[in-house]
């Protein structure tokens, strides 16, 4: 799945969005308004690539998993390596998906929420349970989150381009 690279991409384009960045816009939407910022695509250390990954005003991290076809959402097996992760886990899909699944024990729905969304908005339909990470995790992927948004913001900004300035930690 790509998504825009801007850093802002998501939330506002001139082009009409359909599928996984339709949602993933309608999910930034609704979780801005609860002060919930994210970035789509971000690397976690598990070598796995979260859709969605915020932090809200909290400190605690959210994790967002977009699926928009079925096949998608019945072949993934390896969204359950993303709670290690998070605070807490979200599903999120479009409007008129048949969300049956994601209410098995499969999906561990005691634990993960579930969204639905459009390009222009979402609804939580279930909220996520909180499984607070041990504060040691929490450090580290905060940081990783607050350093890959502003690499991003950088490279959007003209600043570098992309693969430039990439240095190995301490070698300054």
């Amino acid at each position: 799945m790509t998504f825009l690279d801007d850093s802002s991409g998501l939330l506002a384009t001139s082009e009409p969005l359909t599928g996984a960045p339709a949602v993933a816009r309608g999910v930034a939407r609704m979780f801005m308004r609860h002060d919930i910022m994210v970035l789509p695509e971000v690397s976690l250390r598990n070598r796995r690539r979260a859709d969605l990954m915020g932090i809200d005003a909290k400190g605690q991290i959210v994790i967002v998993e977009i699926k928009v076809a079925r096949s998608d959402l019945l072949g993934d097996s390896k969204w359950i390596e993303y709670l290690d992760y998070c605070d807490r886990f979200y599903w999120a899909l479009p409007v008129g998906f048949d969300a049956s699944p994601v209410e098995g024990p499969a999906f561990l729905p005691e634990r993960t929420g579930l969204i639905i969304a459009d390009a222009y908005d979402a609804e939580m339909v279930r909220a996520a349970a909180t499984k607070a990470l041990a504060p040691a995790r929490r450090r580290t992927e905060t940081m990783r989150l607050a350093r890959r948004a502003m690499q991003r913001s950088a490279i959007s900004d003209g600043w570098i381009s992309p693969g430039r300035g990439q240095h190995e930690p301490g070698s300054y």
